[in-house]
């Protein structure tokens, strides 16, 4: 038995990296995918025909989580198209990255914009088909910068760290019609942004690590799985560091 069978799941960024590999282990699983992507039109599109491969439905959306209207759209798109919403992964996100001294105006909104408001944006659409049925699963995708702060990226954290809060919130305010909601707070992945990095650097990270490696995407796709699944039934507000033990209090 697929632990997601049958079950529809929006994934906001997802033509790379961590969005990426939840996507392809949600359809090993047996979930229907809806994903969006930013730009990359051809990723997408291939993304699309390797879910497809797995005998669900999979339908890539170029569409901004971060513009209220479009994630509304989206849903409702997402909806006439699949019938129903059963998750939601909030996981569009982006850096940039610098000093307070040197962090522009524009630079710290955007990054609040895209990765906090799109959450906002996407849970307030997601919960009107999840309380007809009266129960669903979102999943917000933050940080162990967001647990622990991290010097250079305080608009990065202070995102992250809000995204926290929100889950919480509406852990409570959504319990009581099943529906749940958690957070993950991932340490150093490896995907394609890390790839960019010296071999030094990333020797560095791992070493202080106490698994001594980095994680994969399929690390925190596993746990996604577990948060999606009836396995969580009974855990919401709750946020899981899949760190190899970076942060442990």
């Amino acid at each position: 038995m697929k632990l997601l069978e049958g079950k529809t799941a929006i994934i906001t960024g997802a033509s790379r990296g961590i969005g990426r590999g939840i996507a392809e282990a949600f359809a090993k699983q047996g979930a229907n995918v809806a994903f969006t992507y930013s730009a990359s039109v051809e990723a997408a599109q291939a993304l699309e025909t390797e879910l497809a491969a797995y005998g669900i439905k999979a339908k890539g959306y170029q569409s901004d989580a971060a513009d209220f209207n479009q994630a509304q759209q989206l849903v409702d798109d997402v909806v006439a198209e699949f019938g129903t919403v059963d998750i939601l992964i909030n996981n569009a996100g982006i850096t940039k990255d610098n000093l307070l001294m040197r962090i522009s105006e524009a630079d710290f909104d955007k990054v609040i914009e895209v990765n906090l408001k799109s959450v906002f944006n996407m849970t307030k659409a997601v919960q009107r088909p999840m309380l007809k049925q009266r129960k669903g699963s979102i999943i917000n995708m933050s940080s162990v910068v967001g647990v622990q702060g991290n010097a250079g990226q305080s608009n990065y954290a202070a995102s992250k760290a809000g995204m926290l809060g929100f889950t919480k919130s509406i852990a409570l305010e959504l319990g009581s019609r099943n529906i749940r909601c958690n957070a993950i707070a991932p340490g150093f992945i490896q995907t394609e942004m890390t790839a960019k990095l010296d071999e030094s650097v990333v020797k560095g990270w791992a070493d202080a690590i106490p698994l001594k490696r980095g994680g994969t995407p399929e690390d925190v796709a596993n746990a996604c799985i577990f948060l999606a699944s009836d396995m969580s039934a009974y855990i919401t507000g709750q946020t899981l560091n899949v760190d190899g033990g970076m942060i442990t209090a």
